[in-house]
């Protein structure tokens, strides 16, 4: 070591503090219960997640992995849902645009209509407030 350099100090850059090291993570907290009594919705989700086929089947106390697996299966299933929704929503507009092209209706016209509907309301204020 240098001479005049305290050796506390340079023990002190060199290596972690010990209050760091003390404080390791724990997997589970101490307070953490085995089972989890499922409320109403929570059973709701088990059965529509297929965990169980029946109310009856579902036991008084459940692990919260098993709820929350339940939780995201119905997750990925309620996006699937939405994906489909969007995609038959689109499909339906499609078919709608085609018709009204048919029928030779546009944005444009549609616009230009009602502006001219307004502006006749206009002048037929005008003139009877004269």
């Amino acid at each position: 070591m240098t001479k005049g350099v305290d050796p506390k100090i340079s023990r002190r850059l060199c290596i972690k503090p010990q209050e760091q090291s003390q404080l390791q993570p724990r997997s589970r907290s101490p307070l953490r219960v085995p089972g989890h009594k499922p409320t109403d919705w929570e059973k709701r989700f088990l059965l529509w997640a297929g965990h169980f086929k029946k109310p009856e089947d579902i036991p008084e106390t459940v692990s919260i992995e098993t709820i929350r697996a339940a939780k995201t299966t119905l997750r990925v299933k309620v996006s699937y849902v939405m994906i489909a929704l969007t995609i038959l929503g689109c499909i339906v507009m499609v078919i709608e645009g085609k018709q009204a092209v048919k029928r030779n209706e546009s944005l444009t016209s549609i616009n230009l209509e009602k502006k001219a509907q307004w502006r006749e309301e206009a002048t037929r204020s005008t003139s009877a407030k004269s």
